[in-house]
């Protein structure tokens, strides 16, 4: 039983018939949220409708409340008072807590997946780190919070696609094929000037040393164009897929890695160009071709084709954002790291002089992350004196504290990551606190096992009526809900809140009532009640993109 749901057309009825009856004037409803109070004393849900409504129904809140109360017909309530200015809070009657627990039950391992949303196809755009090295740990973050955010979407019910731009067009490659090319001449003793631009990680080194232990002095006796053409190959193909390794590693999925070249193979960058430029929002000034992006609200216009002929980033940009909207999906979500929130309103500009409406296209940015070790800010890599790559993070604390660390907080808050506190197992550590009662529950279910003990799926789940046992049953009801409201808030750190205070409340459960060994429908009761924890515990820990160990 969706309570919320029940509340929300019980209060509606409510007012309907305090108009017929001529208590409330006509007026028009505004939308039910309903809350669980701070404290129990306050009922077991609130809503502060009364106070929204007044100005549409002319009277004060007062009224309004004391009319819902008066007309409300709920089954579900056991009593509802009016407090304060115009609250109403509701305490219900134990069965519905029951009915909601054997419907978590029913569902099993599915509770918590949604039913499919028709309509909107969605896409979701993250990472997208330049395939000329490894991940460092901002990269970590988006690939934790963009994959989560995925599995969030599509346990609520959307289509999701998730998607990689592989930056694999422009300088970048070039000055890849620059540096591997400087290492590999310098593995044969020849003197060379690393390139200015070029890439000075360990990892270049490496590659240079795999291409010559595989084709030996093979490039020593090519002309440098063709040898750097080689090497850009070679080195992109193997950065991609170091990084495709590592982020399957790290549990992030991608359906779709699209190549920047294409677009440029197939002529689309010019093709959007010329589109924009038909409607007369590109123009030609000192032999560039500059969008008007200032007619969107742009604090100016922003050149799409160089006075050289070569097309610009923001270009390819256009034409990639271009053909997303192309290929069909209604929404386009991009995580972004926040050095590029300016550039999100030229996106948006581009998209809508194109037709396309620009409230689709939505831009997520994912603030900075800092790395503190027993309270000292850490910079660098001990092993490269560089930013401190993801696996080397992984290596320290484990892919699992590595995401839930990532992931708990909002997005576009500042990340100070705990590696000291990521590494404890203790019930400070957040992820350690989850998956441990995760594995507790997993080690009564193994022992009622060996007790050949069966759950009875028709047990009598009224004698639950502990207050603990009560509170456990009432946040899992919240579950589906919590998935509802964060997906469409794009936020997956509310489902790694969730999962905390839940595994909070299991562990008081699990202090002050035993499972195992008390009266008969007691203890089926009671093992339904963990079974249906661990199946949402599970849930949540597979939307976070977290493992739920069976023991610790």
């Amino acid at each position: 039983m969706d309570i919320k749901k029940v509340l929300t057309e019980a209060v509606s009825e409510a007012v309907q018939k305090a108009i017929q009856a001529g208590t409330l004037k006509e007026g028009k409803m505004v939308p039910l949220v309903f809350t669980v109070p701070p404290q129990k004393a306050f009922g077991d849900f609130a809503t502060n409708f009364a106070l929204q409504a007044a100005r549409n129904f002319h009277c004060p809140p007062r009224v309004i409340a004391d009319a819902v109360v008066k007309y409300l017909d709920c089954s579900a309530v056991e009593k509802m008072e009016v407090a304060g200015p115009g609250f109403l809070n509701f305490y219900l009657k134990s069965d519905w807590l029951y009915e909601g627990l054997a419907r978590i039950l029913e569902k099993g391992e599915s509770y918590g997946n949604l039913p499919k949303k028709a309509g909107e196809k969605i896409q979701i755009e993250f990472v997208s780190a330049n395939p000329t090295g490894p991940l460092h740990v901002g990269h970590g973050r988006g690939a934790a919070v963009g994959s989560s955010l995925a599995n969030l979407m599509l346990a609520a019910g959307y289509d999701v696609t998730r998607e990689y731009l592989i930056n694999d067009a422009g300088n970048q490659m070039h000055n890849l094929a620059l540096s591997v090319n400087a290492r590999y001449l310098e593995l044969f003793g020849k003197e060379v000037s690393f390139p200015e631009n070029g890439y000075h990680g360990e990892d270049i080194i490496v590659t240079a040393r795999r291409i010559k232990e595989k084709y030996g002095d093979k490039f020593l006796h090519m002309e440098e164009t063709e040898r750097l053409s080689a090497f850009q190959t070679l080195a992109k193909d193997e950065k991609l897929a170091a990084l495709r390794e590592d982020l399957e590693a790290f549990n992030c999925k991608f359906d779709v890695w699209f190549s920047e070249q294409s677009l440029h193979d197939a002529g689309k960058i010019k093709e959007a160009v010329d589109t924009l430029q038909k409607k007369d929002y590109v123009y030609e000034k000192g032999g560039a071709l500059w969008f008007r992006s200032t007619k969107f609200g742009d604090d100016k216009d922003r050149v799409v084709i160089r006075d050289n002929g070569v097309s610009t980033y923001f270009a390819a940009d256009i034409a990639y954002h271009q053909n997303k909207f192309q290929r069909g999906f209604d929404r386009i979500i991009n995580l972004w790291g926040a050095d590029h929130h300016g550039y999100i309103t030229r996106v948006k500009a581009a998209m809508e002089a194109l037709g396309y409406d620009p409230s689709h296209l939505e831009i997520l940015i994912l603030q900075m992350v800092s790395l503190y070790r027993n309270g000292e800010l850490v910079k660098m890599s001990k092993r490269t004196g560089k930013a401190v790559t993801l696996n080397e993070l992984i290596e320290e604390v484990g892919t699992d504290a590595a995401r839930y660390f990532f992931i708990m907080r909002s997005m576009d808050s500042q990340l100070d990551f705990d590696l000291t506190l990521a590494t404890e197992h203790s019930n400070d550590n957040p992820v350690y606190y989850v998956q441990y009662a995760h594995a507790r529950i997993c080690s009564i279910l193994k022992q009622m096992e060996e007790e050949h003990i069966a759950l009875d799926p028709h047990c009598d789940l009224s004698v639950l009526g502990e207050p603990v046992e009560i509170d456990l049953i009432k946040k899992l009801g919240d579950y589906e809900d919590l998935v509802e409201t964060a997906a469409a808030e794009r936020a997956p750190h509310k489902i790694a809140h969730y999962v905390y205070e839940l595994a909070g409340i299991f562990h008081s459960f699990y202090n002050q009532c035993r499972v195992l060994g008390v009266d008969p429908k007691l203890q089926q009761a009671r093992l339904a009640l963990i079974m249906a924890t661990r199946h949402t515990l599970r849930h949540g820990l597979m939307i976070l993109g977290v493992s739920a160990p069976d023991h610790m």
